[in-house]
């Protein structure tokens, strides 16, 4: 999967969910939230590439920290519509992600470093940090963090802005009610990737816009 330009990722554990190219460009599937999804990988047929996403707990998800955990993940690149998979900074520093991004690239499969963080906005030079570290292991640096204030938010987008003038791919988004808006507008500053709920009611991150909301914000932003 390319991210020369942005991608608009429906999230859902369900595969079988109806989901076109009308609002979506890729489906990230949280294999994390899923019943049987491996099995659900074998049976897809659906006409756009998969994010596949297997979320540790302590970034979001509902994975365990066990070696199967990412065994899933490596498993879910042999299949030929996972074009992308997301793989923790923390797993990647603690050595364990290093071999599922080797045979990501052996497979020509995208890889997503991510890291989050559900209590706060880190200082500019730590996002920056973050975004650089990432880069050096992923095809994309992600990097969410917890807005409290608007100038949480413009700190983010001006860190977004940085490393996209370095010449690095990354995605950035604001969690929460105050950086909802993020979500949105980061697109403008050079995010590559943004997330969407195929379920409106069943988001997998504080303050997510539904899907088609989200791309009708984009678009129009994009035409001004």
């Amino acid at each position: 999967m390319e991210f020369d330009s942005f991608v608009l990722a429906a999230a859902t554990d369900d595969l079988s969910q109806s989901v076109t190219g009308e609002y979506a460009d890729a489906v990230e599937f949280r294999i994390d939230l899923a019943d049987e999804p491996l099995e659900q990988l074998s049976e897809y047929d659906g006409g756009l590439p998969i994010i596949a996403t297997n979320r540790v707990e302590w970034e979001g998800g509902e994975a365990s920290d066990t070696p199967d955990r990412l065994e899933a993940l490596r498993t879910a690149t042999e299949h030929p519509r996972v074009e992308a998979i997301d793989v923790e900074l923390s797993a990647v520093a603690a050595g364990d992600g290093l071999a599922v991004i080797e045979d990501a690239r052996d497979r020509d499969v995208s890889v997503i470093v991510s890291t989050h963080d559900f209590e706060e906005t880190p200082s500019g030079p730590e996002m920056q940090r973050l975004l650089s570290r990432a880069g050096e292991y992923g095809d994309v640096g992600k990097l969410a963090v917890t807005a409290s204030t608007l100038d949480d938010v413009l700190q983010l987008l001006a860190v977004t802005r940085a490393r996209t003038q370095t010449g690095q791919q990354v995605a950035t988004m604001a969690m929460g009610a105050v950086g909802r808006h993020s979500r949105a507008v980061a697109p403008l500053y050079g995010s590559r990737i943004g997330y969407a709920p195929v379920d409106p009611d069943h988001a997998t991150a504080p303050g997510q816009y539904d899907l088609e909301t989200l791309r009708r914000l984009i678009e129009q932003l994009k035409a001004e």
